[in-house]
């Protein structure tokens, strides 16, 4: 890798991760305001936005920046789309990192008398998006993050069998959260790439809230940050 100017776009989906990442970060950072868009600016080349709960909401809010920025004159080389996320036991957790190599829309698509059908097998569009290799490798080396499809949902899990037939339709699912395919669309849009990293906050399936852990997610996250801001910033977008 080699050392990169570009700027990093990180987008959470609630203020409190933004927060968490934050402190991950050099610098106390500061609020700037784009058309369309407030970012909270650190001393390095991090933007964060806490860009709202969902894919739809999600990739608006994001293109809403990457427009933005491009318009400025200083666009974006990176996407990172992060925050708490459902982990798939035993494979992830409550409390480990997951990275994505795989951002899957896991509910787009179409229910019939055989089962769910993705929206790719009725011609239309992309579930899957894949971060760049490297920048993967990278990641999971610093972080020591595990390495697998992290899943987008529009409804989070409630239960057993929702859980088993996700783990069914996708076997190699490590988690699951709300925003990350909405950031990946954005982020193909405007042709920049994506990353995902996520911190386990609690398991996918029944609803426990007392078996959740997000004050220790979100401290896992900010830790991840510190570890992970210098392959950020050294990552070359045309290794990939």
């Amino acid at each position: 890798m080699t050392t990169s100017r570009h700027r990093v776009l990180v987008a959470t989906a609630v203020p409190a991760e933004r927060d968490a990442v934050a402190r991950g970060l050099p610098g106390p950072g500061r609020e700037v305001r784009l058309p369309g868009v407030t970012l909270h600016r650190t001393d390095g080349p991090h933007d964060l936005l806490a860009a709202g709960v969902g894919p739809a909401l999600a990739a608006a809010s994001v293109s809403a920046a990457l427009t933005a920025a491009a318009l400025s004159g200083a666009p974006y080389g990176l996407v990172v789309s992060t925050g708490i996320a459902g982990g798939f036991a035993p494979a992830a957790p409550v409390g480990s990192l997951v990275l994505a190599d795989e951002i899957t829309a896991a509910d787009l698509g179409a229910e019939t008398a055989d089962g769910f059908l993705p929206v790719t097998e009725l011609g239309f569009g992309a579930v899957t998006h894949r971060p760049p290799e490297s920048l993967v490798r990278a990641a999971a080396a610093a972080t020591g993050a595990l390495t697998g499809v992290v899943l987008t949902v529009s409804t989070v899990t409630g239960s057993a069998a929702r859980a088993a037939v996700l783990r069914e339709l996708h076997p190699r699912a490590l988690a699951e959260a709300m925003e990350g395919f909405g950031v990946a669309e954005a982020a193909a849009a405007h042709g920049v790439p994506v990353l995902e990293i996520r911190a386990v906050s609690n398991p996918v399936g029944p609803r426990d809230r007392d078996a959740w852990r997000i004050g220790a997610a979100l401290a896992a996250l900010a830790t991840a940050f510190g570890k992970l801001t210098p392959v950020l910033e050294s990552w070359n977008p045309h290794d990939r």
